[in-house]
C-alpha cells in the first residue's frame, strides 16, 4: 500500500506520476466516456490498469475509446452482477474507480427497472465483493449532480437538500448510500464525486437520450440546426473531461484524508443558448432556434444549476483549468476527423 499520510491537496503532475506508478487500479465502466479518459490518464501515469465493462447498449461505450492504450490494460467484458469475475477483479487492487452506470435521465423514466439494475443493484453487487475481499481499497464513485434535483440556491454546495427529479437521480443517490454504508460500517475508504455536466473527447454522441451536450455535438457535427428548449437561459457548469479525470486522480490519492462527498463541476456557468451558439459557430452550422419544451423533458428539467466546488479546492487542491471555449475547441478537434466512426458504436 502507498501511504497518503500528510496529504494536503498539493499534488503536482510529478507527484501523481510517482503515486500511480505501478499502482494496481481497477476502473469499472472503463470503456465509456469518462472511464476511458481516466484509463488513458492512468496508463500515462504508469499504473497497472484493469477494467470491467459490460458494454451495455446506451451506456456510452465505444469500440474506439481505448485505441492506443488497449494493449496496456486488462479488460474483463462482464456485468457487475457476475460475482466470480468481480471477486477476481477487485482482489488486490489499491484503488477502484467506480464509473460503471447509466446516465440517461430520459431512459431512466421510460425504463426504471433497467436503471435500477445498472445504477443500484449492480453497484451493491460490486461493493459487496469489495467489502468481502478488498476492504482496504480506496473506492471513488462517479455520482451525479442529479441527486440534488432543482437548485434551491446557487451555487449548490454539498449541504444542499437532496431531492432528485428522476429515477436516475434516485438510483445514483441509492448507490451513494451503499458507498456511505461501506465507509461508516465497514471502514472502506469510499468517496463520491457528484459530477456536473461533463463533456469532451469520446462522448457517446452516437446514442440518443444521453443529454443536451451529446445531442448538440452530434447535430452540429452533421451540420444540423440546434433546437434549444425554452428560452435557453438555463445555466450549467460545463466541465471538460480532463478536469473531471484530474478530480478522480486527486480524490483517490488523498486516501483516508478525503471527505465522503465532493462536488465536481465548473463553478463558472454558461447558458444553454450560449453553448448552442458557440457550437454552431465553431462548426458553421445554422443559428440555433428556441422551441417549446417537450412534456417529458420539462418534467425533469432542473432549471439553472451550477456547483460550489470549494471543498474540492481546499481539500484536494482541485480547480478546473479548462474554460468552455477552450474545451469546446479541443472536443471538436477530436470529433471532426472521426465523425463517421463516432456516429456508430461498433461491435463489442
Amino acid at each position: 500500500m502507498v501511504s497518503t499520510s500528510g496529504f494536503n491537496g498539493g499534488w503536482s503532475k510529478s507527484a501523481l506520476a510517482f503515486y500511480y506508478s505501478e499502482l494496481p487500479v481497477l476502473v469499472t465502466g472503463g470503456c465509456g466516456f469518462i472511464g476511458s479518459n481516466l484509463v488513458r490518464a492512468l496508463v500515462d501515469l504508469g499504473a497497472r490498469v484493469s477494467i470491467i465493462d459490460a458494454l451495455i447498449s446506451g451506456c456510452g461505450w465505444h469500440h474506439g475509446n481505448l485505441t492506443g492504450v488497449a494493449q496496456h490494460v486488462y479488460l474483463s467484458h462482464a456485468d457487475l452482477h457476475d460475482i466470480d469475475v468481480v471477486r477476481q477483479a477487485v482482489t488486490g487492487q489499491h484503488v477502484i474507480f467506480n464509473l460503471a452506470g447509466e446516465i440517461s435521465h430520459l431512459t431512466s423514466m421510460s425504463n426504471p427497472q433497467r436503471d435500477l439494475s445498472i445504477n443500484a443493484s449492480a453497484q451493491l453487487a460490486l461493493l459487496d465483493q469489495i467489502r468481502l475481499h478488498n476492504p482496504q481499497a480506496t473506492v471513488v464513485f462517479a455520482s451525479s449532480r442529479q441527486v440534488y434535483g432543482s437548485a434551491r440556491y446557487l451555487p449548490v454546495d454539498e449541504l444542499h437538500p437532496i431531492s432528485p427529479v428522476d429515477y436516475n437521480g434516485v438510483h445514483k443517490l441509492t448507490a451513494e448510500g451503499y458507498h456511505a454504508l461501506l465507509r461508516h460500517q465497514f471502514g472502506v475508504n469510499a468517496i463520491c464525486l457528484r459530477l456536473g455536466n461533463v463533456y469532451g473527447p469520446r462522448q457517446g454522441i452516437h446514442q440518443e437520450g444521453r443529454g443536451f451536450i451529446d445531442t448538440f455535438l452530434r447535430m452540429v457535427l452533421k451540420g444540423e440546426q440546434l433546437k434549444v428548449f425554452g428560452d435557453g437561459r438555463q445555466m450549467r457548469g460545463m466541465l471538460y473531461v480532463d478536469d473531471a479525470v484530474e478530480a478522480f486522480l486527486r480524490a483517490a490519492a488523498a486516501g483516508t484524508c478525503a471527505s465522503a462527498v465532493y462536488n465536481i463541476g465548473h463553478p463558472v456557468p454558461v447558458s444553454l443558448i450560449d453553448v448552442a451558439r458557440q457550437m454552431a459557430a465553431s462548426c458553421h452550422a445554422p443559428e440555433p432556434v428556441e422551441v417549446p419544451f417537450p412534456c417529458d423533458r420539462k418534467a425533469i428539467d432542473i432549471g439553472d444549476f451550477f456547483q460550489n466546488t470549494e471543498r474540492a479546492r481546499s481539500e484536494l487542491g482541485w480547480v478546473p483549468q479548462v474554460s468552455f471555449a477552450e474545451g469546446l475547441q479541443k472536443t471538436l478537434e477530436f470529433f471532426k476527423p472521426r465523425i463517421a466512426e463516432r456516429l456508430h458504436a461498433g461491435t463489442p
